[in-house]
């Protein structure tokens, strides 16, 4: 993957920026088990499929809880950072050059909405609201926007105060409905109206962030990003309060990249280092566990049944509830 496969969450923009540029679609060549041991940045639910995305623009598809894979027809060899599913069949993914793809089959088959290779910028994160409405963000504070599942996507840049166009990195939802963008240098915003009005935030943490993530309490959400920096608020961003990491034994100060609300309430996080943490509190408290492969993690999803799917350098690995668990598939 371009220079070189620094999988350092600390270093996340440098990594994605440092990808392979849009060429071919993707080579009969190209296997899923190829695939499924390489370089994933993302990983969500199409109903009961799994849909992974990375390198190469490949998208893996698991209609079986992950025990045979395949893959998905993409007109691209773009790295692809993020994808999103508004329900079984129709999903998005963004990546580089500025490239969103849109599927209407659940993931099989991807078209290309919208790039711009002249931009030489990543898109790394999308929201949908539902199958009509949806946000991509990215490097340089791109912010895309769409009201028509993608069929048009418009610049919406000026609406963050964002004079310096600092990285975007993760934008997602609270669960009383707010809009939250955050990026490198403690970028922080706030849209309580869908995205069409932003206000920029004072952020608890100046360092590059890269995660945003609800629990069930409708006011209450995490941000999370460099050397194991971790934040809470009760009040849907209007204060911030740190999460403390870790003990003697277990020291969290690796760069947290990705996270996820689990069906029963609890959160676990991700990120560098193997690094998952767990909280059955709402975010108060977190258990952390150091995977012993030690490799960067991604992202983090349930599956329909229950268990977690953890993906990042290496591919994607089965794991329990907590994080632990079988390792490499």
């Amino acid at each position: 993957m371009g220079k070189t496969l620094l999988l350092a969450f600390s270093l996340l923009f440098p990594l994605l920026a440092g990808a392979a540029p849009a060429a071919e679609p993707v080579a009969a060549s190209d296997t899923p088990e190829r695939a499924l041991h390489g370089l994933l940045l993302d990983i969500a639910t199409a109903g009961e499929r799994l849909v992974a995305v990375g390198d190469r623009g490949q998208v893996l598809l698991s209609d079986d809880q992950g025990q045979h894979w395949r893959l998905g027809q993409v007109p691209s060899h773009a790295l692809l950072t993020a994808v999103f599913f508004t329900d079984a069949q129709h999903g998005w993914a963004v990546g580089h050059d500025s490239q969103v793809l849109a599927s209407t089959d659940g993931g099989e088959h991807w078209q290309v909405q919208h790039d711009d290779p002249a931009r030489e910028a990543p898109l790394l994160d999308l929201w949908f609201a539902d199958a009509d409405r949806g946000l991509a963000i990215g490097a340089y504070g791109q912010l895309l926007v769409t009201t028509d599942g993608g069929a048009h996507w418009d610049d919406a840049s000026e609406r963050l105060d964002n004079p310096d166009q600092l990285h975007l990195n993760a934008i997602g939802a609270s669960g009383d409905g707010s809009l939250f963008i955050v990026g490198e240098q403690g970028t922080l915003f706030r849209s309580r109206d869908a995205g069409e009005h932003w206000e920029h935030l004072d952020s608890p943490y100046q360092g590059s962030l890269f995660g945003v993530l609800a629990t069930r309490e409708p006011g209450t959400l995490l941000i999370y990003g460099l050397r194991g920096n971790l934040l809470r608020s009760t009040d849907s961003g209007d204060s911030w309060q740190l999460v403390p990491l870790g003990g003697a034994e277990t020291r969290v100060d690796s760069g947290l990249a990705g996270g996820a609300l689990l069906a029963d309430g609890s959160l676990v996080i991700v990120g560098n280092a193997g690094t998952v943490l767990h909280s059955e509190d709402d975010g108060r408290s977190f258990s952390a566990f150091i995977r012993p492969d030690r490799q960067a993690l991604a992202a983090v999803v349930q599956a329909p049944k229950g268990e977690l799917w953890l993906v990042g350098q290496g591919g994607a690995r089965r794991a329990d509830s907590s994080g632990k668990g079988e390792g490499m598939q």
